[in-house]
């Protein structure tokens, strides 16, 4: 799969950081200590169990801010596919950079890599019908944009970046509004032509209600396979739907046979596992 990669300078604060908060006020004491000064080596990125790679520059990143001299060789590039025992990639250089990055490296290989893994399950489980596996705001605090890049890497789709590029009406909004109606009426009436505005439901009749008001998207929520169905045919195309609420790769293809245009799942980027990836010495 062919992703852009997200630019260094989005990239190298986040690593910057994580290696800051590892390195702490003594630096790498262990290393410093057990390796010399003046040694080489050469490792390898393996991965221990199947999945989806994601995150390799945030690694690439990790090793060359300890030492610009570290090399890597990309074997599997981010949206790759990889089995226990291939070689994500190559790194080699000075032994006391690479083991001073391995952590932050691997942490977020690792964790951006089961991103990208458990996305790639559930597109993999509703190939064959139109809808899109969209991530949300779920995110763990700093990393939103690494992590929405990860589901792009397993082949998602990417629901709002922040609260700052599209309206999305949910259900305490209408409680404090006043309703459906003023809600959507005082959003339409706020911002501008280029801004989309989506509204969530929870039953039929706020469906009917939303729908009277033409809102670009509807936010179908925790409803049954036959209201999901009932809700598409009502919006017939007028609206893109949305349909949301503890989704797994087991539930999914039932969603995504109702005609549903987008499935969100939050878990994605807040719950999904780690892939367990390793750095392995290549002893000469």
């Amino acid at each position: 799969m062919n992703i852009s990669p997200l630019p260094t300078i989005m990239l190298e604060p986040l690593v910057r950081a994580a290696l800051l908060e590892d390195l702490g006020r003594a630096g790498d004491l262990t290393t410093d200590a057990v390796v010399p000064k003046d040694l080489w080596a050469t490792t390898v990125l393996s991965a221990r169990q199947p999945g989806v790679v994601a995150g390799l520059d945030l690694s690439t990143l990790a090793f060359r801010l300890i030492d610009q001299n570290v090399d890597i060789k990309v074997h599997r590039a981010d949206g790759s596919e990889v089995a226990p025992g291939d070689v994500i990639a190559e790194v080699s250089g000075p032994a006391r950079a690479i083991l001073t990055a391995e952590r932050t490296a691997l942490n977020f290989l690792c964790h951006l890599s089961g991103i990208a893994t458990a996305t790639a399950s559930i597109v993999n489980a509703i190939r064959g019908h139109k809808a899109k596996i969209a991530c949300t705001r779920k995110t763990t605090p700093g990393l939103r944009a690494v992590e929405k890049y990860a589901v792009r890497a397993g082949g998602g789709a990417n629901h709002r970046f922040g609260l700052d590029d599209a309206i999305l009406i949910k259900d305490n909004h209408i409680a404090i509004a006043g309703g459906i109606r003023p809600a959507i009426e005082h959003a339409r009436s706020s911002v501008g032509h280029l801004v989309k505005i989506e509204v969530e439901v929870d039953t039929l009749a706020q469906l009917e209600e939303a729908l009277a008001l033409a809102p670009d998207a509807v936010l179908l929520d925790n409803m049954s396979i036959d209201e999901l169905r009932q809700a598409v045919g009502m919006v017939a195309g007028r609206a893109i739907t949305e349909a949301s609420g503890r989704i797994t790769s087991v539930t999914a293809p039932a969603i995504a046979a109702t005609g549903v245009d987008l499935i969100s799942i939050g878990w994605l980027t807040h719950s999904a596992p780690i892939l367990d990836i390793g750095l392995d010495y290549q002893d000469s």
